[in-house]
């Protein structure tokens, strides 16, 4: 496996680097470390060039610093400092170039302690990616996990709703991580069957499809479990999960997303804000 880390020297920066040690020493993974240094536009000053320079050569100082943070964790990382206009574009050229399996970045710094908030290149890393995306929630490097310890995946319940499972299987099955299976009930799905007992009829039947699938696709491991967790909202459905140390979620891109790229959708974005564990956003299936 390998990663692709969007780092800043802040504290944002310091949760993706705290996220991608936990994803490398869990999968064995190759790290790259990238700061992009914003392009500077000619405007005929002659000391532009040279001010952008400067910012080149403190990011690698900078980013030196987060690679010592990663050694202290006995994980070993290259890093690369470039200068681009866009931040999220100039990450996922580069994570195409060396055929990252995930891009990790940190959240933004404005939100409740422990959720995800998505800022301007998170945004725009989630409505355009081609490669599944890991985010650490705020405060992650105050806190971190030592390694991932288990993987959920929450599952669609509506037919054209894009399944992050394969993808959940094949990460949990790199490390030998047992996988649990999410179904997300609640009242707002009523119009969608017309009665509560049918919503919640459908949700199982969901739950059981998916439980199957992983079957087949791990026949040999005993620990895929399956849940259904009911709310009057998605987000009190959330708050009766419980959430584990080295616990991971992964979640699927809007129906609405092209093929091969991510597209959040209002559901996952939901979920992203009631969450406090790291969660990898997979691009729509081809």
């Amino acid at each position: 496996m390998h990663l692709t880390v969007g780092y800043l020297a802040t504290p944002t920066g310091d949760d993706g680097i705290a996220l991608a040690s936990a994803l490398a020493k869990t999968f064995d993974a190759d790290v790259d470390v990238l700061l992009v240094v914003r392009e500077e536009l000619p405007d005929g000053h002659p000391g532009r060039a040279d001010y952008q320079q400067l910012l080149v050569n403190r990011g690698k100082d900078w980013v030196s610093k987060a690679v010592a943070a990663l050694a202290a964790e006995g994980v070993t990382a290259g890093s690369t400092v470039t200068v681009g206009e866009s931040f999220a574009q100039s990450l996922i050229d580069f994570a195409e170039q060396k055929a990252s399996d995930l891009i990790v970045v940190g959240g933004a710094r404005d939100g409740f302690f422990g959720r995800h908030t998505i800022g301007p290149v998170t945004n725009a890393l989630l409505h355009s990616s081609p490669i599944p995306v890991a985010l650490a929630p705020r405060g992650y490097a105050e806190d971190p996990d030592e390694a991932i310890d288990a993987v959920t995946a929450a599952v669609p319940t509506r037919a054209g709703d894009d399944n992050p499972l394969p993808f959940a299987i094949t990460l949990a099955s790199a490390a030998g991580l047992p996988i649990r299976m999410l179904s997300l009930v609640s009242a707002e799905n009523l119009s969608e069957a017309g009665s509560a007992r049918e919503v919640r009829q459908l949700q199982v039947a969901a739950a059981e499809e998916n439980l199957a699938i992983a079957a087949r696709a791990l026949p040999e491991s005993p620990e895929i479990t399956s849940l259904v967790a009911d709310g009057m909202t998605l987000e009190s459905a959330l708050k009766k999960l419980n959430w584990d140390d080295g616990d991971l979620l992964v979640v699927g891109s809007s129906r609405f997303a092209a093929p091969s790229r991510i597209f959040l959708g209002s559901t996952a974005a939901r979920i992203l804000a009631g969450v406090d564990v790291p969660v990898i956003v997979v691009p729509k299936a081809d």
